[in-house]
Order: structure tokens, then C-alpha cells, then sequence
């Protein structure tokens, strides 16, 4: 039987979960072991699997608000801790930051490459995971991340390419508050110095993919204001969702933890209407179950105090 929340949304019951963490998996092309957290519901089987891309200088600890809900909502999520992490605090004039973009899309890779390892090391998952079933998900700079996978092409500001280097492993994408295209819609600040994000073609994306943007994510990244995340949607192809919520800022609510303090907007019924989006739509999209999906877009229309969601 579906929950509803304050929100107007539906849900399904859940269940409760278990996390483990630190898995190690060997990475030699990165210089450090890359750090791995498993959250996966403690019942059912065929679970799909979610994987997570945090923002830039978070970790494998970080965003427990969604990961906790898509777990409990019959989901494994498996989160890695990127080289930008504040917790390895890599020096200034580490010669892998200018590539940070290129090692966190090897690290989603080799999170993939390792799933049977990471399932054996959870202790109840053995054989109950769906490798078949994979979305990648991410938050600001892990939206990037997740939207390479299904097809975005960044321009390599060292070599000048833009390689196709999306994993036929992953069937659709979820990208939170992420950038934009890049081009002279650029501030200075982040052309000199998120060189990845100069050159993006969102067009080569034609994998499922639900954006959630907020309305007032005023970055100090491009010169267009708000509108500038609502480019995974607008610039790609296929079917693609755009989930826009009210109020929201860069942290939708508060959605990187339950007490984040970057989180500049806090609002509990913004990260309730957030988790309970995503959560439908991975379902949706998994093929678990579409009825939470077909409500939420039709709770999600017109003048909803929330959010706005629209599909193309």
C-alpha cells in the first residue's frame, strides 16, 4: 500500500537498511585506494543499484538524506569518495586536479567493474542485487559525473577532445543542481578555474534522465542565474524530466545531510519533496513500479507550492 506525505505524494512503504563503510577497491591509475559506502535495503531481492556522485569536496558520508531514502525505498546505493574530497585535502599544485572531472567518471567505472566484490562485502546482500539495473545519480559538480556516463561530452581543456566516454552499464541518469552549458555564459571565476566546465554538449545525452533544479540556484558560475542547471533538460534528447523546486537553492533544502551547514536554504518539505521525486522516478525508471511516477506528475503541475515537474 502507498504512503502520502504533506506533500501530496506517494510512496512506498519502507524498509529498513544497512550501510557499510569503508569497502576498499585497489584504483592504481588514481594514486589512493578509492573508498566505497554500500547502503542497501536488509529485504528483497533484484534490487537495482544507484550509483551516487557526491558534490565537489564531499565524501562517501555525505547526502544521507536521498541515499538513506532511495535505500529504504528498495534501492542498493553505492557512493565512492571522489579526489576532490576535503578529506584527502589533495595539496593546490596536485598534478591530478587539473583532471578531477576524468578520475571521478574512472571512479564510477571502477565502482561498476567491482559490484561483485562490494556485494560479497555487505553482509546479507550476496545475490540479491540487480547489476543489470543501474542509474547514476549526483549532486552539483556529481551531476557532471553521473551525466558522463549517459552521454554528456566535456571538452578536455588539456587535450582539446571530447571523448564519448559514457558506460553502457548505466541506463538512465538523476542530475541535481548541476551545471550548465559553459561557453561565454562562463564567470570568470569558473572559467579559470573549473576549466571542465567550459565546453558541455548536453545533445549527445539520449538516455532516460530525471534534472531537479532549484528556481533560485543563483550560482557564481554563469552569468544566466537559476536557469543555467535546467540545461541537462532543455540541451539533451530523449526522455527527460525536469523537476523544478520552489525556493530551492544549490542544497534543494538541505539534501548533502541531515545537519549540513552549507545548506543555505533548509527547508524539511523541500528535501521531502526531492527524496520522494527521486525515489518515484528510480522506481519508474527501473521498472520496479510507475504508480508513484504518474502521481507525482500529476500532483507536480500548475501552481504547486513545492515544485514543478514537467517531462519531454
Amino acid at each position: 500500500m502507498p504512503t502520502y506525505s504533506a506533500t501530496g505524494l506517494s510512496g512506498p512503504v519502507l524498509t529498513a537498511t544497512v550501510s557499510v563503510r569503508p569497502l576498499v577497491l585497489n584504483a592504481p591509475q588514481r594514486a589512493e585506494d578509492l573508498h566505497v559506502r554500500v547502503t542497501a535495503p536488509t529485504t528483497g531481492t533484484g534490487l537495482p543499484v544507484v550509483l551516487f556522485a557526491h558534490g565537489f569536496g564531499s565524501d562517501l558520508d555525505g547526502y544521507a538524506p536521498l541515499v538513506d531514502h532511495w535505500a529504504s525505498g528498495g534501492f542498493v546505493v553505492v557512493q565512492a569518495t571522489h579526489l576532490d574530497s576535503r578529506r584527502l585535502g589533495l595539496p593546490a599544485d596536485d598534478p591530478r586536479r587539473p583532471r578531477m572531472w576524468r578520475y571521478r567518471v574512472q571512479d564510477m567505472r571502477r565502482v561498476l567493474d567491482g559490484l561483485t566484490t562490494l556485494e560479497a562485502a555487505v553482509p546479507g546482500l550476496s545475490g540479491r542485487m540487480d547489476r543489470s539495473r543501474v542509474v547514476a545519480a549526483g549532486h552539483s559538480f556529481g551531476g557532471q559525473t553521473a551525466g558522463i556516463l549517459v552521454g554528456l561530452r566535456v571538452t578536455d581543456p588539456q587535450t582539446g577532445a571530447a571523448e564519448d566516454l559514457s558506460d553502457a552499464r548505466v541506463m538512465a541518469g538523476i542530475q541535481l543542481a548541476t551545471a550548465g552549458r559553459g561557453g561565454d555564459e562562463l564567470t570568470p571565476f569558473a572559467h579559470d578555474n573549473l576549466p571542465w566546465l567550459r565546453e558541455q554538449d548536453f545533445s549527445r545525452i539520449t538516455a532516460p534522465g530525471l534534472v531537479v533544479a532549484g528556481d533560485e540556484d543563483d550560482l557564481p558560475l554563469s552569468t544566466r542565474g537559476p536557469a543555467w542547471t535546467t540545461d541537462p533538460y532543455t540541451l539533451s534528447r530523449g526522455d527527460k524530466s525536469l523537476l523544478t523546486v520552489r525556493g530551492g537553492e544549490h542544497f534543494l533544502g538541505g539534501i548533502s545531510g541531515y545537519r549540513a551547514a552549507e545548506t543555505t536554504d533548509e527547508n524539511p518539505d523541500r528535501v521531502a519533496l526531492v527524496q520522494q521525486v527521486t525515489l518515484a522516478y528510480l522506481r519508474h525508471v527501473t521498472g520496479v513500479d510507475h504508480t508513484d511516477w504518474n502521481n507525482a506528475r500529476t500532483v507536480l503541475t500548475g501552481s504547486h507550492p513545492l515544485g514543478h515537474l514537467e517531462s519531454k
